[in-house]
């Protein structure tokens, strides 16, 4: 009888954060092997999740078999000054052998605070024993500053409450989370130094042959396209997107366009190398619509629609970092977003998505011709699901 080792047993906590769920770890209970950037991560944390899984069902392994569910977590007392926690994050393929670390989730961001103070990541003078613990985070990924105000119940993070958010179905304690200078700081906000580029794309997915966008950088690289450009209104739900392999084909040939043309990569062919970023959306002025939950979307308690597509497919609700990218360029006069929201000045923007709505306010200035984000803020919820050991086979 041939002898198989023993399953590997790591200490592991399941959280949802905002409307995503994932797999949080801290650093130092990884395997040795895998405390540090490389082939040998990859691998555990594929395992982790079950991936890659041509089945696309994630039957044998943790992951939820969509983007929003297929994520995992490293957190580890920050090295950055000023800083408690640095925050890692992996968005993992599920049917391929491929995680993406190339961006941020805004929405586990919400857990991130809260899994920092109850694995003692943060230092205990700088939690109140009431009230809300100001947890700073540094993304690795982006290499930006992040705030999450976490409430503090008797010494411990209060994860129940009222707070209810579309996309989630219960809800929990509010944690208001601001993301600091969002945009790249290596570059211009808008990559191509323009609010709206004009992208050449083949005549068979646009007649004419160009199609407008507004490429930006800010939350995570993001591009916009207007939904009637490329034949939709904007209020489409997840199943009439992601039931069409057409329809999510050019999607993916318009994002890898956009990519190119916002120097993320050199040629379409490295797009599929990169499914995490840059997200692609399409945006139009604010209409009456059907949630997915069956609840009445009115076009007088939003700014405008918004639906974005994450990981190749129609997000459920909307990614935090999106949800960023949305509300900076909504600030911003001239933007496809900004026109969508009525064209004019604003530092705050609800927008309708497949599940509901979201409020997220933003603040962009304008210093010698070049547009800086200052801060983006929004309000999450997350708790603890499970906690304990993850198994794996070695």
């Amino acid at each position: 009888m041939t002898q198989f080792k023993p399953q590997i047993k790591i200490p592991a906590t399941y959280m949802r954060g905002g409307t995503s769920k994932g797999m949080f770890f801290n650093l130092l209970d990884l395997p040795e092997y895998a405390q540090v950037p490389g082939e040998a991560r990859d691998k555990l944390l594929l395992r982790v999740i079950g991936s890659p899984d041509p089945y696309a069902k994630h039957t044998d392994g943790m992951g939820g078999a969509t983007s929003s569910t297929s994520k995992t977590v490293i957190l580890s007392k920050s090295e950055k000054p000023e800083h408690d926690v640095d925050y890692l994050f992996g968005q993992v393929a599920i049917d391929k052998p491929f995680i993406d670390w190339s961006g941020n989730c805004g929405n586990l961001t919400a857990a991130v605070g809260a899994f920092a103070i109850s694995n003692n990541l943060v230092n205990k003078d700088r939690i109140p024993e009431n009230g809300i613990a100001v947890v700073r985070i540094w993304q690795v990924n982006i290499q930006k500053t992040i705030i999450a105000h976490i409430p503090i119940t008797n010494g411990e993070v209060q994860e129940t409450g009222d707070f209810e958010l579309d996309g989630v179905t219960f809800p929990a304690a509010e944690v208001k989370v601001e993301f600091l200078d969002p945009a790249d700081a290596d570059g211009d906000m808008f990559p191509t130094g323009n609010l709206v580029d004009e992208l050449t794309v083949p005549t068979e997915l646009v007649a004419s042959g160009k199609l407008q966008a507004t490429l930006i950088n800010a939350g995570i690289p993001t591009v916009f396209v207007r939904a009637e450009d490329i034949g939709y209104s904007g209020c489409e739900l997840q199943d009439s997107i992601n039931s069409d392999l057409n329809a999510l084909e050019r999607f993916e040939t318009l994002r890898a366009i956009g990519a190119v043309k916002m120097g993320l990569i050199k040629d379409v062919s490295e797009a599929a190398a990169r499914q995490h970023t840059p997200k692609i959306a399409f945006v139009a002025p604010a209409s009456d619509y059907s949630a997915s939950s069956g609840k009445t979307v009115s076009a007088q308690d939003i700014d405008l629609n918004v639906r974005a597509l994450s990981m190749g497919k129609l997000h459920h609700a909307m990614m935090g970092t999106a949800a960023v990218a949305i509300a900076t360029a909504a600030a911003i006069q001239g933007t496809l977003v900004n026109e969508a929201a009525g064209g004019i000045e604003r530092e705050d923007v609800t927008f309708g998505h497949p599940s509901g709505t979201l409020k997220v306010g933003a603040k962009a200035s304008n210093t010698d011709g070049k547009w800086l984000a200052d801060k983006a803020i929004m309000s999450r919820s997350a708790r603890v699901l499970m906690e304990g050991w993850v198994r794996v086979p070695e």
